[in-house]
């Protein structure tokens, strides 16, 4: 595959969300986009807590200029489309959303998400009107933009400990309407809500997030759910081996867990 310009890469993610069903994994820096892509994803999302966490900070706790770099390193380490989990937008109030997903859009990718959650444990969801103007701010500034970018609007609700499957459709049916080409609640795990999720915002494209072994992409395929992602589960993954392998150095000076890493050949050929 050659290089794709930025409006060719926009198509293609869009193109995905048409029919059927893909699986959009989420690398934490360009190494590990770089193997998904080898291993022939067909778009890839960035995750906001790998990425933090391969910088040595909390989830939530990375800078717009942070982002916005992260972005640039990982539409230039692959061909395919990315689509960047952009929190939200990095802004609480409309126009400054719009102003940071259109330098968002300068960077090279062809998608991000914005969310509705406020960190506020008081009250963890924006106010439905904000957040819906926050959406139709974002759908502006793409549309004002260099790239059609594809724009993914979550509702955290189920992540925010507010489980509310009404107001959750409430919020992504009406996220539709505003301009976002495809709805996200991350959190949802059961088969009957996503299934009413589904239905309910059709014929927008609905994500759903796989973190661990609840369902498989055959299953949520069939209930129409067109694309799925793994957030933070595979950077979790792997952090999991190094810390076993650290810790055993650490605790017992023995050093078995190595024995299960991939040789550095492997590695050398496949970034070569």
């Amino acid at each position: 595959m050659g290089v794709m310009s930025v409006h060719d890469k926009c198509r293609e993610l869009r193109e995905l969300h048409a029919a059927g069903c893909f699986v959009i994994p989420n690398p934490w820096d360009p190494g590990s986009a770089v193997l998904l892509e080898q291993l022939g994803f067909r778009a890839l999302a960035t995750t906001s807590s790998g990425f933090a966490w391969s910088i040595g900070r909390a989830d939530n706790h990375v800078t717009l200029a942070d982002a916005l770099a992260h972005c640039r390193a990982m539409s230039a380490a692959v061909r395919v489309p990315i689509s960047a989990d952009f929190e939200g937008g990095f802004a609480v109030e409309p126009d400054e959303v719009a102003a940071n997903v259109a330098a968002a859009a300068a960077t090279g990718i062809a998608g991000l998400s914005i969310e509705d959650s406020s960190k506020d444990t008081a009250a963890p969801l924006f106010e439905f009107d904000l957040a819906l103007e926050r959406v139709r701010a974002a759908r502006r500034a793409i549309d004002d933009g260099p790239a059609p970018l594809v724009l993914t609007a979550r509702s955290e609700g189920f992540i925010a400990g507010r489980p509310d499957l009404g107001e959750t459709i409430r919020r992504l049916t009406a996220f539709a309407a505003a301009g976002a080409d495809c709805v996200f609640a991350p959190g949802v795990r059961d088969e009957q809500q996503i299934r009413t999720i589904v239905s309910a915002v059709a014929p927008t494209p609905v994500n759903v997030l796989v973190s661990s072994d609840f369902t498989t992409v055959a299953r949520l395929a069939a209930i129409g759910v067109r694309r799925i992602s793994v957030g933070g589960a595979l950077a979790r993954a792997a952090w999991g081996a190094f810390l076993r392998a650290a810790t055993e150095i650490a605790q017992q000076g023995t050093f078995t867990e190595l024995t299960h890493g991939v040789a550095s050949a492997a590695f050398d050929r496949r970034f070569s």
